[in-house]
């Protein structure tokens, strides 16, 4: 079996090794969304394909929805060749059940995939003319956070940005730049209302994405590169909900290969793109998904709450985002990554066999974090953080690692630990001074940040763009030996660009030194002290 649409219509033989084929005539479907589209998305990565894109083919598949989506590229042009076109706009969703059982589905509801390039005329030519389009109501992204800057760490703007700042719209060369010169032909088409909805893991995003968005319009305005009223367009006739996406979407796993070999599946190679994009013509995922939108339209609204998404209002999207952020999700993997890394698990999945391992993030999640939770109504926080620790998290088919949760922990830290340590200080009957577990996460990191293991061996640290300020601090730890704690750390925990916090003031630093101290006290430390808190 090969991926394409012609190889589809053999279907008893994809029905028979176990696929789920799409319900719906999909020639027709690329027909309508051609001539009637109401689906953008950017970012043409796993997340995408393996939810959003899943959800539309439900939808599809029910009747529910006549119309597929529009994919776009704006960084890594690679994917649309290697990864769409060269499979039809087709890919197989393998979900990883907890039990084992694999399911395998053909989704199919991409009717078309583009490049967003201005120098690629054919996929440019069709991507204004969509935009142009009265029927298009949404346009989503998943192009991460950095996708949205302007500028880089320096607060510098990015050169191309710059450089889009003063040449015409069709011109555009940067993300952003590129989104807004689309928009500017929608404006100029009419005024044409759309929503643009981020789901990107960060928060507050859709305020992100406007900020973007809008800088570009009030720049170009001022420049005189285009009229005035294209700035309260994008202002009064887009809107930017927020959103809260939570799905885990490992890079193609040689487990999941093999399965698929095993069964007649030909198209398993997986390639790595110049820009260092794993791409194949399949996603493996976990099967917990989560999706919460703002319900704030401007052209109407898809019926993707018919497929599990759930619209409610921003102050809920609010909640729901630090519940899963600060609390129920994203505090125990950055437990687990550290951890993992100094005992030496290259499996997430594997930890949560570890007794003191599943101590900690349960210590962490319901003893300290459930306490300070705003409960956002639609999702219970204890109900999350069970499935979190007793599902998600110990499924032996998810191929998570933790040196890949570990890359970029300085820029995690202050939302995932530091807003329950606010929430602690700012309540007068919690003191976080009494916190124990999130300063032994603390600690694991600045343990983690040597280099050295709990064996007394040198591993390779994940990529973080504080590594050239932060690791000279731990150059010359030796385990065992007297090092000056406080020096070291000193200046590190009073950070509150990476705390969150000053942990000083609010009486934590001295309990991560102390911490951090018997973490390097010697060979096998690091499990002594799980061990002596955990036990």
């Amino acid at each position: 079996m090969k991926l394409n649409q012609e190889e589809l219509k053999n279907k008893k033989i994809w029905e028979d090794a176990g696929f789920e084929l799409p319900a719906f005539d999909r020639e027709q479907m690329i027909e309508e969304t051609k001539k009637n589209p109401e689906w953008v998305h950017f970012g043409a990565g796993n997340i995408f394909r393996a939810f959003p894109a899943a959800v539309c083919q439900e939808l599809l598949n029910k009747g529910i929805m006549k119309t597929g989506i529009v994919v776009a590229e704006g960084y890594d042009y690679e994917i649309i060749e290697k990864s769409y076109k060269k499979f039809d706009d087709l890919s197989v969703l393998v979900t990883l059940k907890p039990d084992g059982k694999l399911e395998k589905k053909v989704i199919a509801s991409i009717a078309e995939s583009h490049c967003v390039d201005t120098n690629n005329s054919k996929d440019w030519s069709r991507l204004c003319e969509v935009f142009r389009n009265p029927s298009l109501k949404m346009v989503s992204f998943t192009i991460t956070e950095k996708g949205y800057s302007l500028v880089n760490g320096r607060q510098e703007l990015l050169p191309d940005v710059a450089k889009d700042f003063t040449q015409k719209p069709s011109e555009a060369t940067s993300y952003i730049g590129k989104l807004a010169a689309l928009c500017y032909e929608r404006f100029s088409n009419g005024k044409l209302p759309v929503t643009l909805v981020s789901m990107d893991n960060c928060s507050h995003n859709g305020t992100k994405l406007e900020a973007a968005v809008t800088t570009f319009a009030k720049t170009w305005v001022e420049n005189k590169i285009v009229e005035p009223e294209f700035l309260t367009y994008v202002t009064e006739n887009i809107s930017y909900p927020w959103s809260m996406i939570d799905k885990i979407t490992p890079r193609p796993a040689d487990s999941v290969i093999e399965m698929l070999k095993s069964v007649g599946f030909e198209d398993t190679d997986s390639v790595v793109t110049s820009k260092n994009t794993y791409v194949a013509s399949f996603v493996n995922a976990e099967e917990p998904q989560y999706l919460v939108i703002e319900d704030k339209f401007m052209n109407g609204r898809l019926p993707l709450e018919q497929g599990g998404i759930i619209y409610t209002d921003k102050e809920t999207v609010d909640k729901v985002e630090k519940m899963k952020v600060c609390t129920c999700l994203n505090p125990l993997h950055t437990a687990l990554a550290v951890y993992g890394c100094l005992l030496n698990y290259t499996k997430i999945s594997d930890e949560m066999k570890d007794a003191e391992l599943v101590k900690l993030v349960e210590k962490v999640g319901y003893v300290e974090g459930l306490p300070v939770v705003v409960d956002p109504g639609i999702i219970k926080p204890k109900d999350f953080i069970d499935e979190v620790i007793r599902v998600r998290i110990p499924n032996p088919f998810m191929p998570d690692t933790p040196q890949r949760i570990a890359t970029d922990t300085s820029q995690k830290l202050s939302i995932r630990f530091g807003e329950t340590i606010k929430a602690y200080e700012a309540d007068p009957e919690l003191d976080p001074q009494a916190l124990t577990y999130i300063p032994l996460v603390l600690a694991g990191w600045c343990r983690y940040l040597t280099g050295i293991n709990d064996e007394g061996n040198a591993f390779e640290l994940s990529p973080d763009p504080m590594l050239t300020t932060l690791t000279p601090k731990f150059a010359n730890i030796k385990l065992g030996d007297n090092n000056n704690v406080h020096e070291i750390l000193a200046d590190l925990l009073a950070d509150e660009r990476i705390f969150g916090v000053n942990l000083y003031q609010v009486g934590l630093g001295e309990k991560v030194e102390g911490l951090f101290a018997e973490l390097i006290s010697g060979k096998g430390a690091v499990r002594e002290t799980l061990k002596k808190y955990l036990n």
